[in-house]
């Protein structure tokens, strides 16, 4: 049977608030993209400043949806997606503002999701921006009895062991790619966390539901870690996130897991600074 173009139509959602210039880099690595047919959207999320405009002139070809205010990654997702839905989406993929893509990485992580009904969830490999021979994600890895939720490889020197496509427990909201329909039936992100842990969240849900999530190395994408959030160690950022990981843990009943979470978090927070600064260090 013939898949009409309706329903193998990508549509990349790229959800900017006050970032154009980042934005706008993002946008000139997709514009290299030969994917057809790929549509590209920005979601910009209520911002306050000039990036609306900028974009506009930059990339008059890309559909801008503009919001009222800002309802967060999760919650721009959202918009993006239903827009998208509407317009005949057959997959979406969500992307950080803040990253650029290999040219070929979108059709890698739209193909296993065309021929594989059990996955619900595609995620390409992806590495530091100002350090691009190094991991920062290649799947991830949750536990909730202890409270634990890691990228696989990060920080480590990119090398074969990386090369070989795997399940995985949770797809990062960096870059992602779903199925329109599956990611309207998981109810999509959950926008209470309004950064960090929705996509999380949203990987345990689609895994409770039977579906897989899949690691594609031969996708690539590049990400400027954090630059929303004042680097990895921005006090906004730690908050934030330490804050959406016990919303997480209280949302799945992980009574253990926020007792070894909440116990556990200085010995955490100090080697993962230490990891940072030796990495920032170029070692």
């Amino acid at each position: 049977m013939r898949v009409s173009e309706s329903e193998e139509t990508v549509f990349v959602i790229v959800v900017n608030w006050n970032n154009a210039g980042d934005t706008i880099r993002c946008l000139q690595s997709l514009s290299s993209v030969a994917y057809l047919p790929m549509r590209v959207m920005v979601v910009d999320n209520g911002s306050t400043d000039c990036s609306v405009a900028e974009i506009r002139q930059h990339f008059p070809q890309y559909e801008i949806l503009e919001l009222e205010s800002n309802r967060g990654f999760g919650g721009g997702c959202n918009a993006g997606h239903d827009k998208a839905l509407e317009k005949g989406a057959g997959y979406v993929v969500f992307l950080n503002n803040d990253t650029v893509v290999d040219p070929g990485f979108l059709e890698p992580l739209i193909v296993p999701l065309r021929e594989r009904d059990t996955l619900a969830v595609t995620v390409p490999r992806i590495y530091f921006m100002n350090r691009p021979d190094r991991i920062w994600y290649a799947g991830g890895e949750v536990n909730l009895l202890t409270g634990r939720i890691a990228h696989r490889g990060i920080r480590q020197p990119d090398g074969k062991r990386f090369d070989f496509p795997l399940e995985t427990a949770y797809a990062t909201g960096c870059c992602l790619a779903v199925r329109a329909g599956d990611f309207r039936d998981a109810g999509g992100f959950d926008p209470s966390f309004s950064m960090y842990a929705e996509d999380v969240d949203l990987s345990l849900r689609m895994r409770k539901g039977g579906k897989k999530i899949l690691y594609v190395p031969v996708s690539k994408v590049w990400h400027r870690v954090s630059a929303s959030g004042g680097g990895e160690l921005g006090l906004s950022r730690l908050w934030k996130k330490n804050r959406s990981m016990l919303r997480l843990l209280v949302k799945y009943r992980a009574w253990p897991g926020i007792l070894l979470y909440l116990l556990l978090a200085p010995f955490r927070l100090a080697q993962g600074a230490a990891a940072v600064r030796e990495f920032n260090r170029g070692k």
